[in-house]
């Protein structure tokens, strides 16, 4: 008759986790619907220069400004070519993260980790489809994090869908997420 919380809340998980997929032609289908929005009324100086510049000109050019414009050129180049050389600073590469906690008596509920300072108002978290759903995406760079689920600005809960962490310092219970590096 009722499915187990444990399974309805791994079967909210799973669906969670499933990749987004985006249609390949919306980037083009966006950008016809883009040129098809009439352009603001032409008597602005700024709608006057857009036309401007869409549309196509005659350039003619003397040899010496051929000659001009190809030593710009190679100075461009040249400086280009001389700070590629110097290395590049490493990257960090942050990831998406999404974090959900079923609560269906919350009234409100932040997500509180080593990555916002414990700060229970830098990352609220929003219900999601039903009632009891809470969800929140956190950008996090590779590094391990402690974090858990401030509730209703009063309890403390350690994300059930994760590992729990030693006790280090403050007794409440968290959670411990290790986010990967791409590759080192």
């Amino acid at each position: 008759m009722f499915e187990p919380v444990d399974d309805a809340i791994e079967r909210i998980a799973r669906h969670l986790r499933r990749p987004v997929r985006i249609d390949p032609a919306l980037d083009s289908r966006v950008m016809r619907e883009i040129t098809t929005v009439p352009q603001p009324g032409g008597a602005t100086l700024l709608g006057a220069t857009w036309r401007w510049l869409r549309r196509p000109h005659r350039v003619t050019l003397t040899p010496l400004g051929g000659l001009a414009a190809a030593a710009a050129l190679a100075v461009v180049v040249l400086l280009s070519r001389t700070d590629s050389q110097s290395p590049a600073p490493p990257q960090t590469e942050s990831r998406a993260f999404q974090f959900v906690l079923v609560a269906p008596r919350a009234t409100h509920v932040s997500l509180v980790g080593d990555f916002n300072d414990w700060d229970a108002t830098r990352t609220p978290m929003r219900r999601a489809g039903s009632e009891a759903l809470w969800t929140v995406v956190v950008p996090l760079a590779p590094g391990r994090y402690h974090y858990a689920f401030f509730v209703d600005g009063a309890r403390w809960l350690a994300d059930p869908s994760a590992p729990v962490a030693r006790d280090e310092d403050y007794g409440a219970p968290s959670s411990v997420l290790t986010v990967g590096g791409g590759g080192s």
